[in-house]
């Protein structure tokens, strides 16, 4: 089969790569009907995480089954599937209590740009639709496997209730998806955050009331001031930088919470100053296969249309285009066709 390859920065290929295989009972292999380049690939890809030895790419992915493990009992070959990023037994103490994410036997995905993916935990971490969806549906339910279930746990770490003011912190996929999760949670007032006019756009779209274009402590004073002086009631941090969390942070009333789903890069938390804003702070990598009934049931139903963040689809064999195109924000998120 074929699929991405990260060499060093800037560098990725798309390359002739061993067929998976079954290598545990527990195992299954796809074969990709759609998967694209995530915002957290850009890490690697800008320099910003060493990369080792050159290695496949992509977390992403719906597919069809193509064969699984002994131990596989709820699938069978020919099922359309969608999953999450950290795969999960979906049994152990920790997926009982909603963090699938952080399962005993947890394996992040990471071979996903490419033909055929195995998926580890297969049992715990695929969900099969009721036949097959229309194409239409494929790029929603891929954001349904990271990117709107990351916006769905940020909107839900943070508290966003109904009649509430929410904050976004951050204007790419994650962000325009916690977008549509606070609008569900039932937000008041929804403030994104963004400085490209198309993501407002569609922020706009997907439920924002208004928008910020100011950063730093401008931004904070341009959220206070649309609040009474007072900040949001919840935030959602939906980049990773050190910038943004403090952003988020200050953003937030006494008594608010932020849900931060960015993966930190060089972030730092002052406890002195938590302690005393009385603001909660909760996140971590989102615990997806919790949501995914629902949301793949809200994407089928036309509910939410998370797909709207692809706004480049291409060949697989084209990913290298993808990533570029992200990396210089001519493209929010990238979709890959094999």
């Amino acid at each position: 089969m074929r699929g991405a390859v990260i060499h060093a920065p800037r560098d990725v290929r798309f390359e002739t790569l061993d067929d998976p295989g079954i290598v545990h009972p527990t195992d299954a292999v796809i074969r990709t009907a759609v998967t694209c380049v995530c915002g957290s690939d850009l890490w690697p890809y800008r320099g910003a995480e060493p990369i080792g030895d050159p290695h496949p790419m992509g977390h992403e992915y719906v597919g069809f089954v193509e064969e699984v493990g002994s131990e596989v009992t709820s699938l069978r070959p020919g099922q359309f599937v969608v999953g999450s990023f950290a795969t999960c037994d979906n049994t152990c103490a920790n997926c009982r209590n909603g963090f699938t994410s952080n399962c005993l036997r947890r394996e992040f995905m990471s071979t996903c740009q490419a033909e055929y993916v195995r998926i580890p935990n297969a049992q715990g971490t695929l969900v099969a639709t009721d036949g097959v969806p229309d194409e239409r549906y494929w790029p929603g339910l891929l954001a349904v496997s990271d990117v709107m279930g990351t916006g769905w746990w940020a909107a839900d770490a943070a508290e966003v209730r109904s009649g509430s003011t929410a904050v976004v912190v951050g204007d790419g996929a994650v962000g325009l998806c916690g977008v549509i999760a606070a609008k569900a949670f039932g937000a008041e007032r929804i403030i994104a955050m963004s400085r490209h006019e198309t993501r407002a756009q569609l922020a706009r779209e997907f439920g924002a009331t208004d928008i910020v274009a100011e950063r730093g402590e401008e931004g904070v004073a341009r959220i206070k001031e649309l609040t009474g002086g007072i900040g949001a009631d919840s935030v959602l941090e939906c980049v990773g930088t050190s910038e943004a969390m403090r952003q988020a942070l200050h953003s937030a009333r006494p008594g608010g919470n932020v849900g931060f789903v960015g993966v930190p890069h060089d972030v730092a938390i002052d406890g002195q100053e938590l302690f005393f804003s009385h603001v909660g702070l909760r996140g971590g990598p989102a615990p997806v296969r919790r949501y995914l009934p629902d949301l793949i049931e809200q994407v089928l139903s036309d509910r939410i249309d998370p797909g709207k963040v692809f706004d480049l689809s291409l060949p697989l064999d084209q990913v290298a285009e993808g990533y570029r195109a992200m990396d210089e924000r001519r493209a929010i998120k990238a979709l890959l066709k094999p």
